[in-house]
């Protein structure tokens, strides 16, 4: 049915005004349509195999509680297809669990296909056994990809549709997307890019599945394909929708940036976050994506290239699905002060008006009472008053209010008043003893012990097929000169290289995310005869992005070996390769692998790379989540009970001296009370001793809230703003600290209170030049022994204004117990 389909619906969209087909999910230029209602949506990405099947309700009930009315995930090919035809969908992987869950908290879902996903995730998505599909090319008009695809594709929908998940159906999923940024790698495919894109959509389009489709970062999208936004300013960048009838949807508005080894946790402001999401819809903009609002744990190998097995720690809620404020709680009151908004939104006439240089008015009006206003300033330095509707405003720099009456500000994007939190580790067991470690010395292959043979340096990846992380390239010679120096030469464009000469170490080297090719240049003593050559080439996750990913390429490309005489270059010559360690096909991480081989007391052979160590640790008592502190060791994987709790790189220091991950997550969920197997593989020189398991817990929460900030979004009643209710404004409506501990947490003390004009703030404070003297008695009177507090910012609440004429403002810093 091919385009003539695609035509009918095309003509279909025309005839109808604009909306597309879909059941119980349609669209037109304002929104989508559920169930006949305009919707202005809230979406955050929580990925299924991030966390744990036992994490999903948690996550997805604080996701709600956070305002937010979808959850997006992407689909993992290669985690559900891990062969061709033997599909995976248990544990982790349980999409349709984790999709009922969705629908059990009353929260719409939203499923990002691909199948190609990049997400920092290894290959993209992508099984690495499409590699070896004869005349096969990713993500073009390529018939062979073309078809793996549509399988797997049609797969997915099928098992959604079998259990009833689609909106049309009266399941949860309202949305789905088709590729993922094409348009950034498109043109490389020339006139197969388009062709491919035309089918990919007829195809998407053509599983039926009632509900819209969408592609990302793909302006050409196919009718009736929406082409959505990704990125941190859509509000700015976005083009816009390509065609009127298509609504104007964000898909990935990432709340901090993934973060590779080596580098420092880019940190995205609740405030920033808040502007844009503001900008965007006073720009017609209805559906909004947090990209990640749980980034959770890249457990075993499925990180991308250098990627943290921490992925998006700095989402609204953290790796441990702890949250992480002022963002979670600034974006709760956004989401709640735009649902006040969403009459006039989805119904009213859209204007635009001036208000100064730097500064404009987006307004939304229906009837004679529906009216909604956003007032944008764009300056950067200072505070700028302006007039809407004979209404006087003070608008801080680079901010946005929210009126959602066109009168009274119920949300300002830079005005925070939701408290601040501080994550603390606590210690919980130390694993100092050496009389609990053991170690197993990973084998160093030589040429004889390999089966694999060639008469060439073999590329790394497709020969390991995505099995290990590691391979062995290994050669012998003879050298006739005795014990002289001599140099090795190792060209490579894989991540890692250890380099073994007689089995004896000479040398390590690593590339970085920017830095590709880890070449290694070491002196070496020969010795006289037959001499083994072992090279250990390895990979921290696959790439993930740009087109002809099959086409890439890693390993060891170039060894020479240089003496005073003369010039070896061991490139062509008689290699022997190994795929992977022996600890690693031996499973020495399982109960089972453990007990198969022989361990020896911790430290009772002379020191190197590649060791596996082994302890037993009890499960801390509680239920604060658990993380291992590996700062002592270097580089390598941890496994608990058998599960990989993911790569570990802490000897891979940022430009500020500091491990980029030094706490490495293990969900409750892997633990049993007693007796768990910690196994480690060190591939540097790591101390075991100085790990130690911890906890993670929120212990302290800080309010800092002024006079001039806004009432929380909750007590907005659609109060004018009139001279009258500014002087009559109740309790209810006046800037409040509130101050909310975890649950089982009490405050327990007040470490810092102080009404007038502190300095600082949440992370250091101190009492400024003007104070009340009852500030500390007032605030331990309403928060001690309570688990949530609230203390209006006013002086009357004080007892007198102990500075008249200056504003003020409440900073609160309380312990939970």
């Amino acid at each position: 049915m091919g385009r003539w389909f695609l035509f009918l619906l095309g003509l279909l969209l025309t005839v109808s005004g604009g909306r597309g087909s879909g059941g119980n999910v349609t669209y037109d230029g304002r929104s989508l349509i559920i169930d006949g209602q305009h919707k202005i949506l809230f979406s955050g990405s929580i990925h299924y195999p991030r966390s744990t099947p036992q994490m999903w309700p948690s996550l997805i009930a604080k996701a709600k509680a956070g305002g937010l009315d979808v959850i997006e995930t992407l689909v993992f090919w290669n985690l559900h297809e891990p062969q061709p035809g033997q599909f995976d969908f248990s544990g982790r992987r349980d999409i349709v669990r984790f999709i009922k869950e969705i629908r059990a908290q009353g929260l719409y879902a939203c499923i990002r296909i691909g199948p190609f996903i990049q997400g920092e995730w290894s290959y993209g998505g992508l099984p690495f056994w499409l590699h070896d599909i004869p005349g096969i090319v990713y993500r073009s008009d390529n018939e062979p990809f073309k078809y793996q695809m549509q399988k797997f594709v049609s797969k997915i929908v099928s098992m959604m549709k079998a259990e009833n998940l689609y909106a049309s159906q009266g399941g949860p999923i309202i949305l789905s997307q088709i590729e993922n940024e094409y348009g950034m790698v498109q043109a490389a495919f020339r006139e197969k890019g388009p062709a491919y894109l035309r089918w990919a959509a007829e195809m998407a389009v053509g599983l039926q599945t009632g509900v819209p489709w969408v592609m990302c970062k793909q302006d050409d999208a196919p009718d009736p394909v929406i082409n959505a936004c990704n990125g941190r300013r859509c509000g700015e960048t976005f083009a816009g929708p390509n065609s009127p009838n298509k609504p104007a949807i964000w898909t990935e508005n990432w709340t901090s940036f993934y973060q590779v080894y080596g580098d420092e946790a880019e940190i995205r402001s609740a405030e920033d976050i808040a502007f844009h999401v503001v900008l965007f819809i006073a720009k017609k903009g209805s559906y909004v994506n947090y990209y990640m609002y749980h980034g959770g744990t890249n457990f075993g190998r499925n990180a991308a290239a250098y990627m943290l097995t921490g992925y998006y720690d700095q989402a609204p809620l953290d790796e441990y699905g702890l949250f992480r404020q002022p963002k979670w709680g600034h974006l709760k009151e956004l989401h709640a002060a735009i649902k006040l908004c969403s009459k006039p939104l989805v119904s009213g006439v859209y204007t635009t008006m001036a208000l100064g240089r730097s500064q404009q008015a987006f307004v939304y009006r229906g009837n004679s009472v529906d009216c909604a206003a956003f007032l944008v300033n764009n300056d950067t330095r200072k505070n700028v008053g302006v007039t809407f509707l004979d209404s006087l405003y003070e608008l801080p720099p680079k901010s946005i209010s929210i009126l959602p009456d066109c009168k009274t500000e119920a949300f300002n994007t830079a005005k925070v008043s939701t408290q601040y939190n501080t994550r603390a580790v606590e210690t919980r067991q130390k694993l100092d003893s050496i009389e609990k470690w053991e170690e197993f010395k990973e084998a160093i292959p030589t040429f004889e012990k390999t089966t694999l043979r060639a008469n060439m340096l073999l590329e790394h990846m497709n020969t390991t097929k995505d099995t290990s992380d590691y391979l062995w390239y290994t050669f012998r010679f003879q050298n006739d000169f005795s014990d002289a120096q001599y140099v090795l030469n190792v060209t490579s464009t894989a991540h890692v290289l250890h380099a073994f000469v007689n089995g004896a170490s000479v040398g390590f080297t690593h590339g970085s995310y920017k830095t590709k090719t880890p070449n290694l240049e070491r002196k070496v003593t020969l010795s006289t005869g037959t001499n083994h050559i072992s090279l250990l080439s390895g990979m921290v996750g696959l790439p993930d992005s740009g087109a002809y990913l099959e086409r890439r390429v890693a390993g060891v490309s170039r060894v020479i070996i240089k003496g005073e005489h003369e010039i070896k270059d061991f490139t062509s010559y008689s290699w022997g390769y190994q795929v992977g360690l022996l600890g690693e096909k031996l499973q020495v991480y399982t109960d089972f692998g453990s007990s198969k081989i022989q361990w020896n007391t911790y430290g009772s052979s002379t020191h190197r790379p590649l060791t596996w160590y082994k302890t037993l640790f009890d499960a801390p008592v509680g239920k604060e989540p658990v993380a291992l502190n590996l700062e002592s060791m270097g580089k390598g994987e941890a496994w608990v009970n058998g599960q990989s709790i993911g790569r570990y790189w802490v000897s891979f220091l940022t430009p500020k001296g500091r491990p980029s991950q030094t706490w490495y997550n293990v969900p409750r969920s892997f633990l049993k009370p007693t007796n768990n197997l910690l196994v480690i593989l060190e591939e540097q020189s790591g101390y075991p001793l100085g790990i130690s398991v911890d906890t993670i817990s929120i212990t302290k929460v800080c309010g800092h809230v002024s006079d001039s900030h806004l009432p929380p979004v909750i007590s907005w009643r659609g109060q004018n703003k009139t001279e009258e209710n500014h002087h009559k404004k109740h309790h209810g409506r006046r800037p409040k600290v509130q101050l909310r501990c975890p649950p089982g947490r009490n405050i327990s003390s007040i470490l810092f209170s102080s009404y007038g004009n502190p300095s600082g703030d949440c992370g250091s404070y101190a009492i400024g030049s003007c104070h009340s003297s009852s500030s500390l008695a007032i605030v331990e009177e309403a928060c001690l022994g309570k688990r949530i507090c609230s203390i209006p910012v006013w002086s009357q609440k004080f007892g007198d204004d102990p500075c008249p004429g200056i504003p003020k403002t409440l900073l609160v810093d309380a312990q939970c117990t």
